[in-house]
């Protein structure tokens, strides 16, 4: 148990292979301390799932009536609202890196292996563990949440 946890719980894990602290988030991976490239903030990262939010709200809008005297209709409103998020979570992240509201904040999803894209796959189990609350909140000293650590990811700032 001590080694799973030891990346992110501070005082566990073996302290015979534990490494020295980095000074900076991303600093492991080569990341700059600020500016571009840098570890995205995690509040620029919770900023950019509310304005996804909201978008995947007005777009289902646009499409699906909404009363919020009528538990009926707030259920389906809210079940559409869930798959229009989905949508936009994974197929911008698969093809440009970035959902619209980690856009709007200047983020977004790069490899850590290099590679361009990062794939339909990475984004689908990002999304899917983000709908689980828990593993976006759970960061390690690089700022990399469980999202981040599964598909081999961290979030970097655009400008």
């Amino acid at each position: 148990m001590a080694r799973w946890t030891g990346e992110w719980l501070p005082g566990t894990g073996d302290p015979t292979t534990r490494q020295d602290a980095p000074k900076w988030p991303g600093e492991r991976f080569g990341l700059p301390e600020t500016g571009v490239g840098a570890v995205a903030s995690g509040g620029q990262r919770v900023l950019a799932l509310i304005v996804d939010l909201v978008l995947a709200a007005l777009i289902t809008g646009l499409f699906v009536r909404y009363d919020l005297q009528n538990v009926a209709a707030m259920q389906t409103f809210n079940l559409w609202a869930g798959g229009v998020w989905a949508v936009l979570s994974v197929f911008p992240v698969t093809f440009f890196g970035f959902t619209p509201g980690m856009g709007a904040l200047g983020i977004r999803v790069a490899r850590l292996d290099g590679a361009s894209m990062v794939g339909p796959w990475r984004a689908l189990v990002r999304m899917v563990l983000t709908v689980l609350i828990l593993p976006p909140l759970v960061r390690n000293v690089d700022s990399r949440n469980w999202l981040d650590r599964a598909t081999g990811t961290v979030v970097i700032r655009m400008r």
